[in-house]
């Protein structure tokens, strides 16, 4: 069974989400290294070499399936950000939206009646709550820690 044009064409959009999640948190460890939290950094770049390994994924699958793969201009991502506290809660929020995104697509998958699809997606489904926990989880720390001890968080983070 091929994809649909439909869900070819959601799962592109998805590969270009996935590959502008990379380019933010790229941005994030720049930021990071440049404010000497190279813990964070860290934390930054497997953030986005992960996010860059999705997008490999879905282009892997797509094209077994028979999808039609078409890498289109990726947005600018921002470049200016505040806090650790203020960086981790966009991480944050972010996580959510792509979780939001992905259930989108197995919504598309199921109305196409892909099951293969659907199974696939069920993958992301499961990593994006462990991605939104794990945000969660850095945020309340800096939260509880202060930003005083924000080295403490960056001590953890390195350990990734």
């Amino acid at each position: 069974m091929t994809l649909s044009r439909k869900l070819s064409d959601a799962l592109n959009e998805q590969i270009l989400a996935e590959m502008w999640s990379s380019n933010l948190y790229l941005s994030m460890y720049i930021h990071f290294t440049q404010i000497g939290l190279d813990g964070c950094a860290h934390w930054m770049k497997k953030q986005s070499q992960e996010e860059l390994e999705h997008a490999y994924k879905m282009i892997d699958y797509s094209i077994q399936r028979g999808g039609q793969v078409k890498l289109e201009q990726i947005n600018v991502v921002p470049t200016a950000f505040g806090t650790p506290l203020e960086v981790f809660e966009h991480v944050y929020q972010h996580e959510v939206h792509v979780s939001e995104l992905i259930d989108k697509l197995v919504d598309i998958a199921h109305a196409e009646n892909d099951k293969a699809t659907q199974d696939f997606l069920w993958g992301f489904v499961r990593e994006q709550v462990e991605e939104e926990a794990t945000a969660k989880n850095i945020v309340e720390k800096l939260k509880l820690y202060g930003e005083h001890h924000v080295a403490i968080m960056d001590h953890h983070l390195a350990k990734r």
